[in-house]
């Protein structure tokens, strides 16, 4: 079954899916299963409770829920480890907070045709720490909801007892 964070709902049941079902099971998300992030979760979950949250309050406040859901499915498209990249770079190099965001652009972008607006929300998501301010409104709601998610990916885990399923 297909779940958001601190939902029950299938999410391949609902209206939300036909948002992302041409890319929701692509080979260029699958490595990101087993790719931990935010300590008790993986990069592929994270990005679909980035996702799914995005696309209600997208579609409750009348914006592009649709392209808040691609967007937010693919905001955090990237392989390598945040934390070895940190330690590895050199002076000079973009920080993570910055440089991943680019990567999942272009892997966004070798995955699917993706819109002016999906775009910005990818390159943007970062922000503050990004130099541009973001163009659209929806732009500004992922950027909220992934900070959002990732506290929720921190503290539920320890708050309900659980412990991760890629932990032994």
């Amino acid at each position: 079954m297909l779940k958001a964070i601190c939902s029950k709902k299938d999410l391949s049941l609902c209206a939300y899916y036909d948002c992302i079902r041409d890319i929701i099971n692509s080979t260029e998300l699958q490595p990101l299963k087993d790719i931990t992030h935010h300590i008790s979760t993986t990069r592929f979950q994270h990005c679909l409770n980035v996702s799914y949250y995005s696309y209600i309050l997208c579609r409750k406040l009348g914006l592009n829920a649709r392209s808040a859901a691609r967007a937010g499915l693919l905001h955090d498209l990237f392989y390598y480890d945040r934390k070895e990249y940190n330690s590895q770079r050199h002076k000079g190099q973009m920080s993570h907070s910055l440089m991943h965001s680019l990567i999942a652009v272009r892997n966004a972008e070798q995955l699917t045709n993706i819109t002016p607006l999906e775009r910005d929300i990818i390159e943007k998501h970062m922000f503050p720490m990004t130099v541009k301010l973001p163009k659209y409104r929806e732009t500004y709601i992922i950027t909220l909801i992934d900070k959002y998610c990732a506290i929720l990916e921190v503290c539920v885990p320890k708050i309900c007892g659980l412990v991760p399923a890629h932990r032994n």
